[in-house]
């Protein structure tokens, strides 16, 4: 099997869910049946929205500085834990020699033909950035938030999961849920890797799907280990 390289810290508990779910997905009986991973949990990785919207330091250094890291460090292949950090993965490619999965594009095969219309959940930078967009180019069908609800999907990300808000107020989010619900979406997209967390932190309501989940399965079928039967709901 390949060993596994993760560039995290953004944040930790977003790098910890796709670790679990690695772990989680691996048809393993042992220990030396799963995945040899290596996480850097960098959290002095620059905020990507802040960089990519509002003139905040670029991240590209610290980002390719980690995936140096662990290819140094034994890495044959490697995920991103952030999905608004995929706005530089052209530049974290190309700093490596090895294969760079891509969340968003992963994601968007995962589900194509599921959906019509699904919402998608995201940072203001991940959402202007048009990753997501562009990979869902074949379908299905995206929305987009509108202001105030894009608002209250950064509220839950930011003041919420990395806070560390337990009591995080969650009427605006419900409110959003069930607006975008009712104009069409048949699940939410998580297109931040905080978001799973929210979902469960919150037990939010609505069918998702979970990018974090797809790149977890994805890495261990890639690296060559055993991977799990896919329940259908997880996906969904």
């Amino acid at each position: 099997m390949k060993t596994l390289g993760i560039i995290g810290g953004m944040g930790p508990l977003a790098s910890n869910d796709l670790l679990g779910k690695i772990i989680a997905n691996t048809d393993a009986h042992s220990d030396g049946e799963h995945l040899h991973v290596i996480l850097d949990s960098d959290t002095a990785i620059p905020d990507r929205t802040a960089a990519i919207l509002h003139g905040g330091k670029d991240p590209r250094e610290e980002l390719c500085a980690s995936a140096r890291r662990l290819q140094t460090a034994g890495a044959e292949a490697l995920i991103i834990a952030c999905n608004t950090a995929h706005y530089f993965y052209d530049t974290i490619a190309a700093s490596v020699e090895i294969p760079v999965l891509h969340m968003p594009r992963l994601t968007a095969q995962a589900v194509h033909g599921e959906f019509r219309k699904v919402a998608l959940l995201a940072t203001d930078g991940m959402v202007q950035s048009g990753i997501y967009q562009k990979a869902f180019e074949r379908g299905p069908q995206l929305i987009l938030p509108e202001r105030e609800q894009q608002e209250s999907v950064m509220a839950l990300i930011y003041d919420g999961v990395k806070r560390g808000n337990a009591h995080f107020p969650t009427e605006k989010i419900c409110r959003t849920l069930q607006e975008l619900t009712e104009k069409g979406a048949e699940a939410f997209v998580l297109g931040c890797t905080e978001l799973p967390i929210a979902f469960s932190m919150y037990h939010l309501p609505g069918k998702t799907v979970d990018p974090t989940l797809i790149l977890a399965r994805e890495a261990i079928r890639f690296c060559g280990g055993p991977l799990k039967p896919i329940d259908e709901t997880s996906l969904k």
